[in-house]
C-alpha cells in the first residue's frame, strides 16, 4: 500500500499545529495547538505501527497518548489556577 499521501498530510497538519504553538495569541490556543500535536503524533505513530506491521508502535501511542492527556490537565490547571 502506497503510505506517502498520509504521511505527507500528517506532517503538514503536525507543522500548520507547531506553528500555531509559536504564533498563539494566548496560552489556552498554545494549549489547544499543543494537544493537538499530541493527537496528531498519537495518530502518526498507529499508521507507523501499520506501515511496518509492528504492534510496539500501537503500544507506544497508547502510552504517549496517556501521558499526554495527564500533562494537558496539569497544564489547563496552572492556566485556569483552579484546583481539581
Amino acid at each position: 500500500m502506497n503510505w506517502f499521501p498520509t504521511i505527507i498530510a500528517m506532517a503538514v497538519c503536525i507543522i500548520i499545529t507547531v506553528a500555531r504553538i509559536f504564533i498563539g495569541p494566548g496560552a489556552p490556543t498554545r494549549l489547544v495547538a499543543f494537544d493537538t500535536t499530541n493527537t496528531l503524533v498519537v495518530a502518526s505513530l498507529v499508521i507507523v505501527g501499520m506501515m511496518f506491521n509492528h504492534a510496539i508502535f500501537i503500544d507506544v501511542a497508547i502510552v504517549y497518548a496517556l501521558l499526554s492527556f495527564t500533562m494537558t490537565l496539569y497544564v489547563a490547571k496552572y492556566i485556569g489556577g483552579s484546583k481539581f
